[in-house]
């Protein structure tokens, strides 16, 4: 009956049944859910045991990516449930992620490991997945009907998205814990691993190789990446959904997964990380500047929009850079070693970094986002 109606070749825009827009997104979410459960596994897998092109966990996120694979092409050729700068950029962000999946195996064939999760592949992975991402919260703005179901799911599209971009300092959260468990002569590499990182380097296993392979990104990235740039995420996030609390919601919802995932993949023989309670209150700060009055006449506004960014600024540094500071102080029992960091080495000389760029920064990331929840546009039947 879908197909006899609807499967037909049409521009994007086109009126769409609010049934088939609930179900293409609830899709959506389904697909994403598939590639965050595979990346999450993914990293701590690399942590012990040698790359594998088809190890299970890529195997998990090809099901995601096989999935928005399908929803896109069905988004391509009805024009349905999506508009016309939607649907470029769920395009753009397949193609992206299409293309650095061979890149990035053929990067691993030249490279050896490559260690590192901020390599430029990885970064295309990361970046395709982002922008379409990006596309599903610009389609779903567009024909999802106001009210709960529609606030929620588009927390929970920013959720998957702040889990994207976050994704890369994930690298320290497990080479901290990873370096601990080699100087208690507990590692969790096998040791055909660790001997092949230490080759990659050309020495033997010893603690400088250990760090090469587990910690090899400067400790001031840490900071400024997961309380500044997720900062400004969290600001899109607030001013695209216009709900209070959005942007501890969106946190604490990444948050919430990440202790979920914890013991599992713990149970399951794999290496630890520590998990990133502090972005909690990165995303708290975010809300509580956004709880300026706001004003109804247009001076107002523009009055209140330049005091919230200088004093966000200040929030984020400074509950963000508390929290992280208070979390790196604690010692995570669950594990069983006082010695051993709940948070990755940080360099705080960042913290006065992180207050400017935010204050300033704010006040151009607040009107994009908020034209991109202007500017889309109802297409739902």
């Amino acid at each position: 009956m879908f197909f006899q109606r609807y499967w037909q070749r049409r521009r994007p825009g086109r009126p769409t049944p609010d049934w088939v827009v609930s179900f293409t997104y609830r899709t959506w979410l389904v697909a994403l859910l598939f590639k965050l459960l595979g990346s999450s596994w993914d990293m701590s897998w690399h942590f012990m045991w040698i790359r594998d092109d088809f190890a299970p966990p890529h195997l998990l996120n090809s099901v995601g990516t096989a999935m928005v694979c399908a929803l896109v092409i069905i988004h391509t050729y009805t024009g349905m449930a999506c508009t016309r700068r939607s649907l470029r950029l769920m395009q753009a962000g397949t193609v992206t992620f299409l293309l650095a999946a061979p890149l990035d195996v053929l990067n691993h064939r030249i490279s050896g490991l490559d260690l590192t999760a901020w390599s430029p592949t990885h970064a295309m992975l990361y970046i395709g997945t982002a922008v379409m991402i990006l596309g599903a919260i610009d389609g779903w703005l567009s024909y999802g009907k106001p009210g709960k179901t529609r606030t929620l799911t588009l927390v929970a599209l920013w959720a998957f998205l702040l889990e994207t971009a976050y994704f890369a300092n994930g690298q320290q959260e497990y080479g901290i814990l990873a370096l601990r468990a080699w100087e208690r002569g507990e590692p969790g590499a096998e040791p055909s691993l660790l001997q092949f990182a230490a080759d990659d380097l050309g020495r033997t296993v010893d603690r400088d190789a250990v760090i090469h392979f587990a910690l090899p990104i400067p400790d001031w990235v840490y900071p400024l990446w997961g309380i500044g740039v997720m900062a400004l995420l969290l600001i899109a996030a607030r001013a695209v959904v216009r709900v209070r609390w959005t942007a501890t919601a969106v946190a604490g919802a990444y948050v919430a997964y990440r202790a979920a995932i914890w013991p599992l993949l713990v149970a399951g023989g794999f290496p630890p990380s520590t998990v990133p309670f502090y972005l909690v209150f990165v995303g708290l700060a975010v809300d509580l500047a956004f709880l300026l009055p706001l004003a109804r006449s247009r001076a107002q506004r523009v009055r209140s929009a330049r005091l919230r960014a200088p004093l966000g600024g200040v929030l984020v540094a400074a509950l963000g850079f508390g929290a992280l500071w208070v979390q790196a102080q604690l010692r995570p029992w669950l594990l069983g070693d006082v010695h051993t960091e709940s948070a990755p080495p940080v360099d705080y000389w960042t913290l006065p970094v992180v207050l400017v760029a935010v204050g300033v920064l704010w006040a151009a990331v607040e009107p994009l986002a908020g034209r991109l929840r202007t500017g889309a546009g109802s297409g739902a039947a």
